[in-house]
């Protein structure tokens, strides 16, 4: 796939300052899922043209790639390597990130203020929708054309392609335009590569919260972009619009064509995979608004983390960091550690942290590492609190002794906040039948009474007191989704 701008101002070539990528050095970068290059097929005072090409790999996409850690996500016959989707959208926030917040040292008044520019972009998907081109681009100030091409030029019969090549002409910020074409890619391509997680909200919001607000198809655009997932889509509305009005974004029907989820992330398991709580939440009332199960457990442990006045903090089986997130802007935390099992956990934590945007003194509090839970490790030694968030049921249950050593005799913190699933709300997700785990990694869920066991167990055994409590909406035998023990050493 291949994307091209183009500015004919002089000196034109002031283009690569915007950029950060100049033109006399054709650049290459290693993604994922293949290679980025980034070139100047024309670089001139009169007129300065950078192209970005993408090489996807499709042999790594359908049998998953050596020492990656992920699975095949696509048959054989598919259009991701040569079609304009979610591929493009990230190796723009990586290639160009810097140019899409805007900065630029050396012209900054050049990226501050609108400038005459055309992009082209080839095989985007339409999918019949050619009309809503010029719905979507042109309030954002572009004059848009298309060129249509037919199956095979043999056969005419056969009708027209689902692929267009877009151009856009407007007088626009650089940074403006990379965010519209972040955000509006994948809602024409209706797919993205990963599985979206809770910080897709923040993506939106962060790219499209400036100009999404005010723009006509503002409900299409989001509905879209989050796949027509109502508890996202619901999220990111009511933080678009007035609570009122984000209600009828969210409870609109799906439009008769959708496609089916996500193809599911890189790293972690496909859609056919995904959590029963992801996929398949009991539906509340339409006139309810229910914060996500997610940021409701977030929520309570960062509450907790307040509440125990905890100064470092180590997150075990920290994941992609959306917890460490949470607890990064907090002024009462000092020192801040994130520890997993999988490197590509901790690479898209890095990652997704943003740690150079932030100041120094939030950068610096916090260290990523590797390790094991169910071995001593003296790194997790000396710290006020633990978080094991939604970790334990990934265990097989003879290595839940080795765990319990290692955090509560071993490393010892004063407070040790520990979520884990209520199997007895189980039968409150449609999706599962009955005996099955909510996830396929889950080695096993407690009911409350097993979880109240453990954790009485683990008090009289290593010297902690504990508070239970449970999270998430209660059903009709008083069970909720999410059960908390908040555990904290004796003297």
């Amino acid at each position: 796939m291949l994307l091209t701008i183009t500015y004919r101002e002089k000196p034109a070539t002031d283009l690569g300052y915007l950029l950060h990528k100049h033109p006399a050095r054709p650049q290459v970068f290693e993604q994922s899922f293949g290679k980025v290059y980034v070139f100047y097929p024309k670089a001139e005072p009169e007129e300065c043209t950078a192209a970005m090409l993408l090489d996807v790999n499709p042999i790594d996409l359908a049998r998953g790639k050596v020492g990656s850690g992920f699975g095949g996500l696509f048959d054989y016959i598919n259009d991701r390597p040569y079609a304009a989707s979610s591929f493009l959208s990230t190796a723009l926030a990586r290639v160009y990130g810097s140019a899409m917040s805007g900065s630029c040292k050396d012209r900054p008044e050049l990226a501050a203020k609108p400038l005459p520019l055309e992009v082209h972009l080839t095989n985007l998907p339409c999918r019949s929708e050619t009309d809503k081109l010029k719905q979507i681009f042109e309030p954002l100030g572009y004059a848009v054309s298309y060129v249509e091409h037919g199956l095979d030029e043999r056969f005419p019969n056969w009708g027209m392609s689902d692929y267009v090549d877009l151009t856009l002409k407007g007088t626009v910020r650089l940074a403006d335009l990379l965010n519209h074409l972040y955000v509006l890619i994948p809602v024409f391509d209706r797919q993205k590569h990963y599985w979206m997680g809770e910080d897709e909200v923040d993506k939106l919001l962060t790219h499209g919260g400036d100009w999404l607000k005010t723009h006509p198809e503002m409900r299409w655009i989001t509905r879209r972009y989050f796949n027509r997932k109502k508890s996202y889509v619901g999220s990111a509305l009511r933080q678009l619009v007035s609570e009122e009005e984000a209600e009828t974004g969210i409870t609109e029907e799906p439009e008769a064509d959708t496609l089916v989820a996500d193809t599911g992330d890189l790293d972690v398991p496909p859609a056919s995979e995904q959590t029963a709580e992801a996929v398949a939440e009991p539906i509340p009332e339409k006139k309810a608004r229910r914060k996500p199960l997610n940021d409701q457990r977030l929520d309570a442990v960062v509450q907790a983390v307040r509440d125990c006045g905890a100064a470092s903090v180590a997150d075990l089986g920290c994941g992609e960091g959306q917890l460490l997130r949470r607890l990064l802007p907090e002024m009462q935390i000092t020192r801040l550690v994130g520890m997993d099992v999988s490197t590509v956990a901790l690479a898209r934590a890095e990652s997704r942290l943003k740690l150079e945007r932030k100041a120094e003194l939030i950068r610096n509090k916090l260290t990523l590492f590797q390790g094991a839970l169910t071995y001593r490790d003296q790194r997790l030694e000396s710290f006020d609190c633990a978080c094991v968030v939604e970790v334990v049921e990934h265990m097989d249950p003879d290595r839940l002794p080795a765990f319990a050593r290692t955090v509560f005799l071993h490393a010892a913190p004063k407070t040790v906040i520990l979520t884990t699933p209520n199997r007895s709300y189980n039968k409150n997700y449609e999706a599962l039948t009955e005996g099955k785990l909510r996830h396929p990694d889950h080695r096993f869920e407690w009911s409350k009474e097993e979880f109240t066991a453990w954790a009485e167990a683990i008090c009289r055994d290593y010297g902690y007191n504990v508070r239970l409590s449970w999270i998430g909406e209660t059903d009709a035998d008083g069970q909720q989704p999410t059960q908390m023990g908040v555990f904290t050493k004796c003297g």
